[in-house]
């Protein structure tokens, strides 16, 4: 790893020579700093904060505001990677010009470098409005999280010629709309891989098997924070619910029996204070 800025013509060299992108979400200043240093290329604050750290029942209700104030947080711990911010549900379906209020807002309110939206052929005037303003986009196909649960389920993508034809064509069309990268959400392995090999821009997996350009994974999923079901996807590569649980509890414990704080966790005060007793 080097301490080179991520750019976007970087992250266009890295899949020229077949060397895979890392992307993390993050929606704090203390994720958005380890996950910068652990050598990630594209921080993304996705909506996803929405359930992980908001305790919302999904993205949909999630606020433009709200956005704007975890991404500044994230924007001032990252000193290398790429960051990222996702519109939100509501502040780009009205089209091109609503899109380019509502990431201008991003830009400026928080510094953000650029902004992802769901959609494929259907968004394709509003990746180019925002890429024509110099806004740099990345697209989304695939299994959709801001409209899965208005009426839809969640479910795997391109699994037959047809479905994977359907992804094929919106995928092609966000990068002649100007898409500097795409996210492929739980889209078949098989289809993830032709969809790569036949664009020039690079692809992000999520449940979208090896054979993309990139991963990315919930920060929340993958560090054993998240509470209930995780996707099929998803790997813990720790459990830091249990070890903070140990903590917090250890902690409550250690004061209630007196042992915290202990004397070299306290301060001395001179012998002249004896006399106010």
């Amino acid at each position: 790893m080097t301490n080179q800025k991520i750019t976007l013509e970087l992250l266009q060299k890295k899949k020229v020579a077949q060397e895979k992108i890392i992307m993390l979400t993050a929606a704090d200043y203390p994720i958005a700093r380890l996950a910068d240093a652990s050598g990630a290329d594209i921080i993304l604050v996705g909506d996803s904060l929405g359930m992980a750290v908001l305790g919302l029942p999904g993205t949909t209700s999630l606020t433009l505001e709200e956005m704007i104030h975890h991404t500044k947080a994230v924007v001032r711990a990252v000193r290398r990677a790429l960051v990222i911010t996702d519109l939100p549900f509501g502040s780009y379906q009205l089209g091109p010009q609503q899109a380019l209020g509502s990431a201008i807002r991003l830009i400026k309110e928080s510094g953000v470098q650029g902004v992802k939206l769901e959609g494929g052929r259907n968004q394709a005037d509003v990746i180019t409005a925002l890429t024509g303003a110099g806004i740099p986009v990345i697209a989304h196909i695939g299994l959709l999280p801001q409209t899965a649960t208005l009426g839809r389920t969640y479910q795997s993508q391109g699994k037959d010629a047809a479905g994977a034809q359907i992804l094929l064509d919106a995928a092609l069309a966000v990068e002649a709309a100007g898409a500097f990268a795409l996210v492929l959400e739980c889209v078949a392995s098989r289809t993830a891989a032709l969809i790569t090999s036949k664009l020039k821009i690079p692809t992000i997996g999520i449940g979208s098997g090896p054979g993309c350009d990139g991963q990315v994974l919930v920060s929340n999923d993958l560090l054993g924070l998240t509470q209930g079901h995780t996707p099929k996807f998803v790997r813990q590569f720790a459990d830091l619910s249990r070890q903070i649980e140990e903590a917090f509890t250890t902690f409550g414990s250690q004061v209630r029996q007196g042992e915290f704080p202990a004397p070299e966790h306290s301060f001395t005060a001179s012998e002249e204070i004896e006399k106010l007793y």
